[in-house]
Parts: structure tokens; C-alpha cells; sequence
């Protein structure tokens, strides 16, 4: 006896929809894509998916939304039980990087021109980086104050940033602890010198 297929509840479908057109709207932009494309990857018809998102717009933000919120929650449960200062600087790095292997399409759907070209996308992902940013700045053990904090904290983003982007572009096979590892180190070692006079 076949037994009938689970119905998602409505959380559930949302979440499926918002993985499928991820993986849509990284493959072929925001421009090339349409409701159709989402509806028939993720095997619903479009009325289903309008009753989740209102227009490809606010489908598109609600999935920089979610990459952005996973992102953010990979690093805080990294660097929550880490000890000093080095040690999360390194678990936060190295979970970001494993993130970053594990799902490229939601770095460059976060991080992409595409979504930096467009003011609404765009403000999406400054706040994101801005959210990030906050997480990271009390983190930073260095003889300096808050606003200088946030200012190193966008700094390591940047440069987090500019070795994925690297790392993807040349479809390279990394080990993302290696990779956190080294990016952690160079990030300490600039942070123990803050505040020392140059030799």
C-alpha cells in the first residue's frame, strides 16, 4: 500500500522555494530569471509560489534575506564557544569559508555585481555586511575604540570577501580550513600590531 506524499506546511514550502530560486537566480541572474523558472525547478505551479512572494523582486530580496542570515549564524555559532581572541578570529574565518565552499551560489548571489547594481539589492547586502560587521567588531581584542572596531571589522569582510570571490571565479578546490586558517593569522598578526609604533 503507496502511502500519499507529506504536504509541506506553509514554512516548509517557503523554505524550498526560497532554496530553488537561489539556485535560479545564481545560475542566470535576476534579470534572465522568471517566476516561471522558479515554479518549474521547484516542480510547483506560479499561483503556489505568488502565494509565498508577491513579485520576483521580493522573492529576490527575501533569498539575499536568508543567505544573509545563514551566513551570519554560521560565524556566531563558530566563534561562540572559541576562548580568546585568536581562537575566534580563526573559528570565525574557517566557518566562513567552509559556508562559502559549501554554497557558492549564495556567496555570489550575496556578494555578486548583479546584486550591488541595483539600489534596493544592493542596500539588502550593505545591510547585511553592516549586521555582520557588528557581530565582529567586539571580537576584535585590539587598543582601540568602537568606531575603529567597526572600521577593521569591514576590513576583514573585504578581505574575506576578495579571497572567495577569487577562490570561486577560479572554480578553485580549496580546504576552507587552510584557507580560514591563513586569512586568520595574517588578520591577527595586524591586530596585535595596532596601536605600536612602525619600526
Amino acid at each position: 500500500m503507496s502511502m500519499a506524499p507529506t504536504r509541506l506546511t506553509a514554512t516548509e514550502r517557503r523554505e524550498q522555494l526560497l532554496g530553488v530560486a537561489l539556485k535560479v537566480f545564481a545560475q542566470k541572474g535576476f534579470h534572465k530569471s522568471s517566476m516561471n523558472d522558479v515554479a518549474d525547478a521547484a516542480g510547483v505551479t506560479k499561483p503556489v509560489l505568488y502565494q509565498h512572494f508577491d513579485s520576483k523582486r521580493a522573492l529576490f530580496i527575501a533569498a539575499l534575506e536568508a543567505v544573509g542570515e545563514k551566513m551570519i549564524e554560521t560565524i556566531r555559532e563558530a566563534t561562540h564557544e572559541a576562548a580568546s581572541g585568536r581562537e575566534k578570529t580563526t573559528a570565525g574565518m574557517v566557518a566562513y569559508f567552509r559556508w562559502v565552499m559549501n554554497d557558492p551560489d549564495a556567496f555570489m548571489l550575496l556578494f555578486g555585481s548583479g546584486t550591488r547594481r541595483d539600489e534596493e539589492f544592493a542596500a539588502v547586502s550593505a545591510r547585511i555586511e553592516k549586521t555582520t560587521a557588528e557581530m565582529i567588531a567586539p571580537l576584535i581584542e585590539a587598543d582601540v575604540d568602537t568606531e575603529q572596531q567597526r572600521i577593521i571589522a569591514h576590513a576583514l569582510i573585504g578581505m574575506s570577501e576578495g579571497a572567495s570571490r577569487h577562490l570561486i571565479q577560479r572554480a578553485t578546490k580549496f580546504d576552507p580550513n587552510i584557507v580560514g586558517e591563513q586569512l586568520a593569522s595574517l588578520a591577527w598578526a595586524g591586530l596585535r600590531s595596532i596601536g605600536r609604533k612602525p619600526i
